[in-house]
């Protein structure tokens, strides 16, 4: 599997694969599964007219796509980058660093000229809203330098930034797991904590006074939480325990979750949440009911023989596993077919036909970009072993 993306990514060289099973019991997709089922939701969710994001994980419960697509990038960076460091030399893995960091910066690069390229040339033929690319970045070039410098993080765009910044930050969170794990974990967990209580403590967004809509500050503690799961996981030789004390408690939270998230007014039903309007889990600095949420689900599908199964050999399982192998490009690619959607919607209406051509034809052309990718790697290796 590729390198990961925050949440993003995948490079062309990872001598450890994210979610490889250790101790010889044969390769975990659930990682790779777990990623792809992330990188299809978030394309459906990135589009506001869709009818189909009623469905995704997002409406229930409190956490979405991105907090698990994060968790598995910090899974997938220390088996890739993590062990690296004292299996590989510290150089050769900096570089690797380096790259994977290029790699992302240039998808950014991509997405944002795609954006300005579309929304000007679709607005030529067809008044839309230029709120689909933000109103400071419809008119002029002055914005160029500070999208570059991620001074302005454009809506729908501010993900792979983050992700840059958490690879960046990744050999001084390993040297912390090296003197001790609990250490790295006390240290970015004080550092959410504190973000937590004061969420005005972020970066710098020239399109938005709030700062970075995914905090670094806060998301850090999540990318942490998958390095050392990882690291753990490397370590025991084996899945995590399934403790059925543990599992109850995170099936009875995510109940919960589900029960206080779920838009019953959306569907014209009873208002059923047990807390009511009380509890507004924020995302830009990681609330800790996003952040157990999150790691309930990561805990089930990872303690499970069953989804390790399903990933492997169910075909379902498997299509989402090559999605998730190929995350940077599906990313990529499924971003910029979000605001194609948003475009269309806006210009022919959010009929049936038309949703259904959006969804159907999006996710087949994302799986068969993923599928397309995965064949070509194929055939790169098998030249390699042949020379």
């Amino acid at each position: 599997m590729k390198e990961p993306l925050a949440g993003q990514g995948t490079p062309h060289e990872q001598p450890a694969r994210a979610g490889q099973a250790v101790a010889g019991t044969g390769r975990d997709h659930r990682i790779d599964a777990l990623r792809g089922l992330a990188l299809l939701m978030m394309f459906v969710d990135h589009i506001p007219q869709n009818l189909l994001n009623r469905f995704t994980m997002r409406n229930i419960g409190f956490a979405d796509a991105a907090e698990v697509f994060v968790l598995l990038a910090g899974y997938a960076s220390w088996l890739a980058y993590g062990r690296g460091f004292k299996k590989y030399g510290v150089p050769t893995t900096l570089r690797r660093l380096g790259r994977r960091c290029v790699q992302l910066y240039v998808g950014q690069f991509i997405m944002v000229v795609s954006y300005v390229l579309l929304v000007r040339v679709w607005r030529y033929f067809t008044p839309v809203s230029v709120d689909y690319l933000e109103p400071e970045l419809a008119h002029g070039t002055d914005w160029v330098w500070r999208v570059l410098m991620f001074d302005a993080l454009p809506s729908n765009l501010n993900i792979l930034p983050l992700y840059i910044v958490l690879l960046a930050a990744l050999p001084l969170i390993c040297v912390l797991m090296r003197l001790h794990r609990s250490l790295a974990l006390a240290l970015s967990g004080g550092l959410w904590l504190l973000i937590n209580l004061d969420p005005e403590l972020n970066f710098p967004n020239w399109l938005d006074p709030d700062g970075w809509y995914f905090n670094p500050l806060a998301w850090q503690f999540l990318f942490v939480l998958g390095m050392t799961a990882s690291a753990e996981a490397e370590r025991r030789g084996s899945d995590f325990p399934r403790l059925r004390w543990l599992s109850g408690l995170c099936w009875s939270y995510l109940v919960f979750s589900a029960f206080q998230a779920f838009p019953w007014g959306l569907w014209g039903l009873p208002d059923l949440r047990p807390l009511g309007d009380s509890l507004a889990p924020s995302k830009t600095w990681l609330s800790p009911v996003r952040l157990l949420d999150v790691l309930a689900i990561f805990y089930l599908v990872q303690s499970s023989a069953w989804a390790r199964r399903w990933s492997a050999h169910a075909r379902a399982g498997q299509v989402l596993a090559c999605v998730g192998r190929h995350s940077l490009e599906v990313f990529v690619v499924g971003t910029v077919l979000d605001l194609l959607a948003r475009l269309l919607f806006s210009t022919f209406g959010e009929g049936w036909p038309l949703q259904v051509a959006v969804n159907v034809v999006g996710l087949a052309f994302l799986i068969t970009l993923a599928h397309g990718l995965d064949a070509r790697r194929t055939r790169a290796r098998a030249r390699a072993r042949a020379a």
